[in-house]
This record gives C-alpha cells, structure tokens and sequence, in this order.
C-alpha cells in the first residue's frame, strides 16, 4: 500500500478522536455548562450536521485543486475551530465550533477517500478503503478512551486541546508528505458535476446510502450516550467508562478489518448476514440495558458488526458512484453522517419517554429498517429481468 494512505489514517485518526469523543465527555460537559445529558449530546448532532454540509461542499469547490491543497486547509481550519471549543464556556459557541470543525473534516474526509481510489488498482479498493477508515477506529481503540480519561482527570477542554494538538502533527505531516498530485494513476478531472451528481439516481448506490444512513445512524445513536449506559443504566462507575470504549473500538477495529478483506469479494454475503445480526444485538442490549454482564460483552460484539458492515457498505457505495471520480467519497460521507445526524437526536428525545434505554431502542430500530430494506432489495434484484 502506498506511504500516503498511512499518512492520511493518521489524519483521520486525530478527526475521528474529536467525532466520537464526545461519547466519553457527556456527562462533564452537561454538567460543566448547566445542560442537560440529552442537550449535551446533541452537540454529536451538531457535528454530523457539517460533515453532511462540509463533505460534498469541499469536494464540489476543491475537485480541481491538487490534494494537498485541499486537505491542508481543511486540517487549518479543524485546528482552529478546537481551539476556540475549548475556550469557549458557551454552549452556542461549542456547538458552532464543532460544526465548523466538521465541516473542515467531512471536506477532508471527502477528498481523502476520492484520492484513495485513484492511487490503488481496482481489486484492492476495499483494503486500501479499510485502511483509512482503521485511523477511525484506531481513534475508538486509542483516542477516545485517552480523551474520556482526560475528561475525568482534567475536564473536558483538556480532551479537545490534545485533540487540537495531535491534529497539528497531522497537518505537518499531511503538508510535507502529501504530493501536488497522489500518484501517476490520479486523472486530471474531466468529469463534469453535473454528471458526477446524476450518479445519484444509480439504484445501486442508492442503496448502499441508504442503508448507510440506517446503520451509522444505529451506531451513533448508542454510541453517543455509551457513558451515561454504562454509569447510570448499568450501574458501573465512571472509570471504567474509557475501559468501554476501548472495548467497543477494538471490535469496530476487528469489523474494519473483516470489511477490508471481504467487502470486494464477499460483500453481499457481509451484508446479508451482518445487518440481520445487528437487530438482534441492539435488541439485545436494549433488554439487558441494566445488567454490566451485557455491557462488557456487547460492546465489543456490537462494535466490530456496526464497522463491519458499515466498512462494506463505504466500500460498495464507492465501487457503485465509479462515475463521480471527484464526488463519490462525499456521497459516502454525506450518508453515514446523516445517520450520525439523525440517531443522537432521536435518541435524546427518547430518553424522555423510555429512560436511557430509549437510544436502545431508535438504535434496534434503525437497524430493523435496515434489514427490511436490504431483504426488499435484494428479493427486487433477484427477481429483476436481465437488462
């Protein structure tokens, strides 16, 4: 694989970090700023908001810039906008920083995955994909855990300014070792945007957003109030909060790593199995909610088939928008944020009627939708005549 997909991982693992580090610092912000646990994670609303702006925005105005252009000024202004988060005592002020802060990492994100699929042979699309998203779960494994136990020890700033810090290397690194132009397999663009866009009416694609909509919204649904699961639904204390975590992102570790290898040759069968799994696991932890026995054992189970089939699901959307060269990354981007979008608010508004099960529950309905929709489609595509 080439040096600059690790490169670009370790962007994505310092976005990543600030994208989910949220689920560890609920409380200390609610608390912190006079909020309540709902209003504080809506701040992981919030933020899918400017990823789902930010992503096809960056990539329609910089599809002709060179690269690193592009995804430098997006870490610029990443770092800025955490840095004025953790100065701010305002809610309204943390809640626009970390939508300018998306909208800085979705355009990276973007560009970096549309970069990605020039720069690899066709066959191998799905590793190099699964590389890129493993700085998101390295992030999950390492980062969020470190930002949790920052949280604990010195308050939630502290979390976004090593954040800020670690995001600072990244751009010093992406800035020296990113080229004008990837590699001799980028084309120059010659794609108009009007035909990238006209992509979107492919049903295949549609599909893959589709349901990607409906998984990540599962996953962040649950994820964003794993604290307050863990604390008061399951009665375990708040050190052990980072050790969750650090659970959970080992199994989307595992689940990103699965995708890699099966996505391009086995994804159907990913799919077919995995989202079906996925209701019965959220439906699961939803009954047991109470009991740390499930916590401890969920958490991983639920974390590797979340980013397992939701690494396939990137990598079939990619493979299905072959003709928006410059804009399939976004398109992918746009769909697993607006499930990030939609899952944290439902789930708050729940927590009213149903307690802090109530993100539980949207999330093992998410994925009941989800696993409706792929059995509709799948049963459309088999009984399809050849075209």
């Amino acid at each position: 694989m080439p040096v600059l997909l690790y490169v670009l991982a370790v962007a994505v693992f310092a976005q990543g970090t600030s994208e989910f580090v949220l689920a560890g610092l609920v409380p200390g912000i609610s608390a912190d700023l006079g909020i309540t646990i709902a209003q504080a994670g809506y701040l992981t609303s919030g933020f899918a908001v400017g990823m789902v702006v930010g992503a096809p925005l960056t990539a329609a105005l910089g599809r002709r810039l060179p690269p690193r252009w592009t995804l430098t000024g997006c870490l610029l202004v990443f770092v800025a906008a955490h840095a004025a988060g953790a100065l701010t005592d305002q809610f309204a002020v943390l809640l626009v920083s970390r939508f300018v802060a998306a909208l800085a990492n979705a355009g990276f994100l973007a560009v970096a995955l549309s970069t990605v699929t020039t720069i690899v042979p066709a066959g191998k699309q799905a590793r190099a994909l699964a590389a890129i998203l493993g700085g998101t779960t390295l992030a999950l494994i390492a980062g969020v855990p470190a930002g949790a136990l920052l949280g604990e020890v010195w308050g939630w700033r502290s979390a976004l300014w090593a954040i800020a810090g670690v995001s600072a290397l990244a751009l010093a690194a992406v800035a020296a070792l990113t080229p004008e132009r990837p590699g001799p397999r980028v084309p120059i663009v010659r794609v108009e945007l009007r035909a990238e866009l006209g992509t979107l009416r492919s049903p295949g694609l549609l599909r893959y957003l589709a349901l990607g909509v409906l998984v990540n919204g599962a996953t962040f649904c649950a994820f964003t109030y794993l604290a307050p699961l863990v604390t008061d639904g399951a009665g375990l204390g708040s050190s052990l909060v980072p050790v969750v975590l650090a659970l959970f992102g080992l199994g989307a570790f595992a689940g990103v790593s699965a995708a890699g290898r099966l996505a391009d040759a086995h994804g159907h069968l990913v799919l077919g199995i995995g989202i079906p799994v996925l209701v019965a696991g959220w439906v699961l932890w939803a009954v047991l909610a109470a009991s740390p026995s499930a916590v401890w054992v969920l958490a991983p189970v639920l974390g590797a088939l979340s980013f397992a089939v939701g690494g396939t699901l990137i990598a079939r959307g990619m493979a299905s928008a072959h003709g928006a060269p410059t804009m399939g990354g976004a398109f992918s981007t746009v769909a697993l944020n607006l499930g990030a979008l939609v899952g944290p608010l439902l789930g708050g508004l729940a927590i009213g009627p149903l307690g802090l099960v109530g993100p539980l529950v949207v999330s093992a309905s998410f994925a009941a939708i989800a696993a409706a929709l792929w059995s509709a489609t799948s049963r459309c595509r088999a009984t399809a005549p050849p075209s």
